[in-house]
């Protein structure tokens, strides 16, 4: 009798236990896949968000790009222009060199002529010189002279015409010595002032040539300047458009991912009333899963999330995990981005959930104690180094879990 009294009172305790396991609701399944879900949600938001930044970044670039294309199209405007005008002013210098390749010729024919000039001026002189020393020795008889000795008038007459044939020949040899004097003159002038003019014209259109050669040369490389901006540009456009292209597939991913987890909540089992929603902060319900330095408190705001849905401890990898409460595993596996993770359901209401874990421990169904070692600490899934990521939902939505500790 005794020993059934005591058996009866060893007993009393776990038939206890286990009553009060079977009156008490064991919440519903959707309380984890809840939190995961609006943790996907959020990761959604936050990668729609890139991609709404890329596509504008795109659009300022393709933007970009078109006033770089227009500015470019002008540019080639005025290249073009200027080629033209260097055409013409280049037909203009060669009509130049032509002309003065004819005045080249003219010249030439000039010194010719004023070499022949020059010759027959000096074969006049020499004539006229001889001339006058003939007329000087000769002693020229003047017109008394000859009347008186001559016999009758018709010896007269055929004197008085040799003295004019002499006297006309006197004078056309003085009138070529001057008249080729005068036109070698004028010749020699008018030579240097076709030589000058056209050495002037010359250089003047070569000038004007050199001139929009520079102006264009200018714009050609100013082009070449603009091509390479948009060239930049277009590189950088590609860049960002890969870049949206590997956020839309991973948005593709987590939307996948998302409506996993919104299937499981779908068929997760029904959730129990029972059970009431801590109030407070700090109660004391969990304990502490890890020792370790809090990395990343709760809700800290990251370039890629607004809100991180729990807290980071910092961990060696391989730091055995304790449950922070008791309850049922809900979750136990790989789920995206939290690596190996795992998730308790305590109440109706409230559960606590482990990140980025190297080794599971527990399996989905199993009633764990407080304290209990769920998992090893690790580096799995999107995660900088070893840590442990804690998070305690409420109805699945994540709560700061420094009230239940």
């Amino acid at each position: 009798m005794r020993r059934r009294n005591v058996l009866a009172a060893a007993l009393l305790p776990v038939l206890l236990s286990f009553t009060l396991w079977l009156v008490l609701p064991l919440g519903s399944t959707a309380d984890t896949p809840q939190g995961t879900a609006a943790s996907l949600q959020q990761k959604i938001e936050t990668t729609r968000g890139k991609i709404g930044k890329r596509k504008g970044t795109e659009k300022v670039l393709s933007s970009d790009i078109a006033t770089w294309s227009s500015k470019i199209h002008r540019l080639q405007g005025s290249i073009s222009t200027l080629q033209s005008r260097e055409a013409r002013v280049q037909g203009d210098l060669d009509a130049r060199r032509a002309q003065l390749s004819k005045t080249q010729s003219d010249l030439r024919s000039e010194r010719a002529r004023l070499a022949r000039l020059k010759v027959k001026l000096r074969h006049g002189r020499e004539v006229l010189s001889s001339r006058l020393k003939q007329l000087y020795m000769a002693d020229r008889p003047d017109l008394v002279t000859v009347v008186l000795n001559s016999n009758g008038f018709a010896d007269l007459i055929e004197r008085s015409e040799f003295l004019g044939r002499i006297q006309d020949q006197d004078n056309k040899i003085i009138r070529l010595v001057r008249d080729a004097k005068r036109d070698a003159t004028a010749t020699a002038a008018r030579l240097d002032t076709l030589e000058a003019r056209q050495a002037k014209l010359t250089a003047l259109v070569q000038q004007r040539r050199d001139e929009v050669a520079s102006v264009k040369n200018e714009l050609i490389g100013t082009r070449v300047g603009y091509e390479r901006t948009k060239a930049g540009k277009q590189v950088a456009l590609g860049k960002v458009k890969s870049e949206r292209h590997e956020l839309e597939d991973h948005l593709d991913e987590l939307q996948k991912e998302s409506d996993k987890v919104q299937a499981q909540l779908a068929g997760g089992g029904a959730g129990g009333s029972g059970g009431s929603m801590p109030s407070g902060g700090g109660s004391g319900r969990f304990i502490w899963p890890v020792n370790g330095t809090i990395t990343a408190p709760f809700c800290e705001r990251r370039s890629w999330e607004a809100c991180h849905p729990g807290m980071d401890i910092a961990v060696p990898t391989g730091t055995p995990i304790r449950a922070a409460d008791a309850g049922t595993v809900r979750i136990a596996g790989w789920t995206g981005g939290y690596g190996n993770y795992t998730c308790i359901q305590h109440t109706a209401t409230l559960s606590s959930c482990y990140g980025h874990q190297s080794v599971l421990k527990v399996h989905v169904g199993q009633h764990v104690s407080q304290g209990q070692i769920i998992g090893l600490s690790g580096s799995t899934g999107f995660s900088t180094g070893p840590h442990l990521h804690f998070e305690a939902r409420i109805n699945g939505a994540v709560t700061n879990p420094m009230n239940y500790l």
